[in-house]
């Protein structure tokens, strides 16, 4: 993340040199595997291990597990909020769709992170705020584009479909196929028909 984003106050600062960088991306790559695989309640020495780090390394980078779950919680984002920016070469629709996918795995993602992040922070705390701000400048600009070229309905907004892909990525033991197909209903019934 550059040093303008909202966010950067409440993360920890990222290392400067090459091998200190490596180190934390590679805490972070295994953190979030080992949430995906694991659940969130992973200790960190375990952590520690799957990124080939000492112990040292991790809490050097990140004195707690709140500013683990924070960093691996924004990477996520980040990576979705990025990818906003490529889906503007798209036309309106595609770009819109192929935004709302990855929001899909965001959230299941998110979803985790949140609930254990929500033992140490409130849902107000400036954390999740920026976060939230960081998302809809990522996604509505491409929900406006495509709502002005005619291709979503135009009653709608980005609070309602976050919340719709949302309840479809969280659904308790659905299959990857079943999300799939019901995400592609939901974008459905999001296209304008005059």
């Amino acid at each position: 993340m550059s040093t303008t984003d909202p966010i950067e106050h409440v993360l920890p600062q990222r290392p400067k040199r090459a091998d200190a960088r490596r180190n934390y991306a590679k805490v972070v790559a295994a953190a979030r595997d080992a949430f995906a695989q694991r659940g969130t309640s992973t200790s960190l020495e375990e952590i520690a291990r799957r990124a080939e780090v000492g112990i040292g390394t991790l809490y050097r980078n990140f004195p707690n597990r709140q500013a683990l779950l924070e960093a691996v919680y924004v990477e996520e984002l980040d990576t979705l909020c990025r990818s906003a920016s490529e889906f503007h070469a798209l036309p309106p629709w595609d770009g819109f769709v192929a935004w709302v996918h990855g929001l899909v795995g965001y959230l299941a993602t998110k979803q985790a992170l949140a609930h254990e992040l929500l033992e140490y922070v409130d849902r107000d705390a400036p954390f999740f705020l920026s976060c939230r701000g960081m998302l809809f400048a990522a996604g509505e600009p491409l929900l406006a584009r495509a709502q002005r070229s005619g291709a979503v309905r135009p009653d709608t907004n980005l609070a309602e479909i976050i919340q719709m892909v949302g309840g479809i990525a969280k659904i308790p033991g659905a299959e990857a196929e079943q999300i799939e197909h019901m995400l592609q209903i939901a974008l459905d019934g999001l296209r304008f028909r005059p």
